[in-house]
């Protein structure tokens, strides 16, 4: 499979030409498991609107890097940043978790037994938005996948391409700043991963979401703005 790369230019630069504070930030950041190192000193900052793949081999860390992100694991040292705060700091997490980020995995994790609406919408529960509210929003989401046709489907009776991008629609239902993405197309066929990846591009391109992905495909990483790889732990800088 070829993905074209993007065009959108890296961050987003003010009027000076400058970039603007990074969305998502980690800095000097270590994590240890016992004499294991998972990641040794690693740093990297996301901007608004921008789209960076992290790839590497496997046990260099991005997974690791995505989870400290989303606020599911600490640091052992460093700081890990949102719009300039360190979440390291902060106590209570969970609006960060439900209304900050989105978060995509390489499996869908779907409830079988929903329909593709339902799927979507329970995500939304706790946010006070009434039922037709949440049915409205989730049609919505679902035809920004282009599976407005499928949403009365149960997780099932889909492909597995469809079922990830149901799954993205339900990253997207509360509106997050940064999108995070482990391996969103590590179980699909090629035809499924460029639809996925089309639907990523899509959202980039056109909605300005920020976006952090992990890969270990070449192809899908070229459609980043940026690539950024790690290496025992560390970004490695271009030689």
């Amino acid at each position: 499979m070829s993905v074209p790369p993007a065009t959108a230019p890296p961050g987003t630069p003010t009027a000076e030409g400058r970039r603007s504070e990074p969305v998502v930030e980690a800095v000097d950041v270590e994590v240890a498991y016992g004499p294991v190192r998972a990641l040794d000193g690693a740093t990297l900052a996301v901007h608004d609107g921008e789209w960076v793949a992290v790839a590497g081999p496997s046990g260099s860390g991005k997974s690791t890097l995505l989870q400290l992100f989303a606020a599911l694991d600490q640091p052992t040292a460093g700081e890990i940043r949102f719009r300039g705060e360190d979440l390291t700091r902060r106590r209570h997490l969970d609006h960060y978790r439900r209304n900050d980020i989105g978060l995509v995995f390489q499996l869908h994790n779907l409830l079988p037994h929903l329909d593709a609406r339902r799927n979507v919408e329970i995500a939304m529960f706790g946010t006070h938005r009434t039922r037709s509210a949440r049915r409205r929003d989730a049609e919505d989401l679902l035809s920004r996948v282009r599976l407005e046709e499928q949403a009365d489907r149960k997780p099932p009776e889909m492909s597995g391409g469809e079922r990830q991008r149901v799954a993205i629609a339900r990253a997207l239902a509360n509106r997050p700043t940064v999108l995070l993405a482990d391996e969103p197309t590590g179980s699909l066929d090629p035809e499924s991963v460029a639809n996925v990846v089309d639907v990523f591009r899509r959202l980039h391109r056109s909605e300005g979401l920020t976006i952090v992905m992990v890969t270990h495909d070449a192809d899908v990483a070229s459609a980043a703005d940026r690539v950024v790889t790690l290496e025992k732990g560390r970004i490695a800088v271009p030689s």
